[in-house]
């Protein structure tokens, strides 16, 4: 359900960013330049609603990983890509990469595999281009569960990278 409403979120903030002011923008949104969110778009054209909707809909992705793994799965480049897009069309960007685990394990090779998850997912970004000075790393190991039922289907949300984006000034 949770993965239905992030792609839907992401569908109207793909197509809200489609939409801008300039002829300019409107041809690059379209020339196929990469797609994802910020396309086309600066911070000077994007008022602070929208803005915040573009963070909102970010912060509302997550990459997910099989049990005992820090390998980011193909069905989530998408999610990095659209992460990527928006931290290098913001310079003064800064993605804070949040390592997380399900219950299974002790406190410290939890931190361990959430800080190798967080790791992995940087890394994705900078292959992407997302410089280095504008990513952090953190894990939370088991700290942050999302759902707190023991089993699978439990287990399986707890088991992700989550996203922070600061805009500075």
């Amino acid at each position: 359900m949770k993965k239905i409403a992030a792609v839907i979120a992401v569908s109207l903030l793909v197509t809200a960013c489609a939409s801008t002011s300039t002829k300019e923008n409107s041809a690059q949104a379209t020339a196929g330049t990469g797609g994802g969110l910020g396309n086309g778009l600066n911070q000077t054209n994007v008022d602070t609603r929208s803005l915040a909707d573009q963070l909102q809909a970010l912060k509302a992705q997550s990459v997910y990983f099989d049990y005992d793994s820090s390998s980011v799965k193909p069905e989530y480049k998408q999610v990095v890509a659209n992460q990527a897009n928006f931290a290098k069309s913001h310079n003064t960007d800064i993605v804070t990469v949040a390592g997380n685990c399900d219950e299974r394990g002790s406190s410290e090779y939890n931190l361990a595999l959430g800080d190798r998850r967080a790791y992995a997912v940087s890394q994705a970004l900078k292959l992407l281009g997302v410089p280095a000075g504008q990513l952090k790393t953190v894990s939370f190991g088991e700290e942050k569960p999302r759902l707190t039922c023991h089993e699978e289907k439990c287990w399986k949300e707890n088991r992700r990278v989550d996203f922070d984006h600061k805009l500075n000034p």
